[in-house]
């Protein structure tokens, strides 16, 4: 199927950054090619693009195998597929609405892998979908292939107000887990609607003893911070048996030695990239969508609520985020 056969935009709105020195240098065009779909790709009329603390670190060229500058900024979205390229197994049909992946997601068109897709649910709008494949696939693989997670364990959630986080601490409670989670201080009634049992200030000195004196330790850690918690993440893990799963660095990268796992901090650290997990192990990240399908099914998983914001406004959301000054899932509408 051609996808010229779909009577499109030749040229498109786009946020494209510039250079490697952050949002500010992200800048809306509305002369961009539409993208063509390449083998294995559907070709998407985007209705929703979602924001991520990636996107701020692809701004200034540290996230690792990120694009070049410069490039179409954004990589999730939800949206109608419009064009099918070669190669295509099983293609869904033209005009489904479908959530994932992709180069260039802050765009009005945008190309994505057809085998990391999962159809929009149904009675959902595209932006009430964003963070199906990305920020909830990545809660529960952190808490159950790599997490381990059973019930009655003790688990602790940083950023808990973000996109990962607050699914992090819904999944974790329906699997039967205590949460702590740490937000800052205006973010705390939020996490605490999600079901978190205590919400602590990340910034407190004395966090890493308050933790332990709530918990006696901690069986699991979500750990996505980076530098100014992870002393604190590792302190209060349960030596040998207790797991931290790595899957950010928000506050920038933490040094661990051998000489500190083997003599201070005798935990499990497992390190964990959705997109990696997605291309090395493709068989668990079919499955870690499947189980979501069951949980949207059975009304674990809600529909999205975020803030939904015009294309240009983009920059400023990204400088939010990078500031810490966001909460819950924001969202750009790239016809906006």
């Amino acid at each position: 199927m051609d996808a010229q056969q779909h009577p499109t935009e030749q040229t498109v709105r786009a946020l494209v950054q510039r250079s490697h020195r952050g949002p500010n240098d992200l800048t809306l065009t509305t002369d961009r090619r539409r993208p063509t779909p390449g083998v294995g790709d559907y070709l998407i009329r985007v209705g929703a693009a979602g924001i991520n603390f990636a996107d701020v670190m692809q701004s200034h060229g540290t996230y690792g195998g990120g694009p070049q500058a410069p490039y179409v900024a954004g990589f999730e979205a939800a949206g109608e597929i419009v064009g099918v390229g070669p190669d295509v197994e099983s293609p869904l049909p033209l005009g489904t609405h479908v959530v994932g992946v992709g180069p260039g997601a802050f765009a009005q068109y945008m190309t994505m892998p057809a085998a990391g897709v999962l159809p929009v649910p149904s009675g959902w709008s595209d932006a009430e979908a964003l963070g199906l494949v990305l920020n909830w696939a990545t809660a529960l693989a952190a808490l159950k292939p790599l997490g381990e997670i059973k019930a009655g364990e003790v688990v602790l959630v940083h950023a808990a107000a973000g996109g990962v986080g607050q699914a992090a601490v819904r999944l974790a409670r329906h699997y039967g887990a205590r949460v702590i989670a740490t937000a800052s201080a205006a973010k705390h009634g939020a996490v605490k609607a999600l079901g978190a049992d205590e919400v602590l200030d990340p910034t407190r000195p004395d966090l890493a003893e308050e933790i332990t004196r709530l918990t006696g330790g901690v069986d699991l850690t979500l750990e996505s911070v980076g530098r100014t918690t992870f002393e604190v993440s590792l302190s209060v893990t349960e030596p040998f048996v207790g797991r931290v799963v790595v899957l950010g660095a928000a506050s920038g990268d933490a040094a661990l030695t051998t000489h500190d796992l083997i003599f201070t901090h005798q935990v499990q650290i497992k390190g964990l990239h959705i997109g990696a997990l997605a291309l090395r192990q493709p068989s668990l990240y079919r499955s870690l969508l499947v189980e979501i399908e069951a949980l949207i099914a059975h009304g674990v998983y809600p529909p999205g609520t975020p803030q939904v914001h015009p294309l240009a406004e983009g920059p400023a959301v990204l400088r939010r985020l990078e500031a810490g000054r966001t909460r819950g899932k924001h969202a750009l509408d790239p016809w906006r």
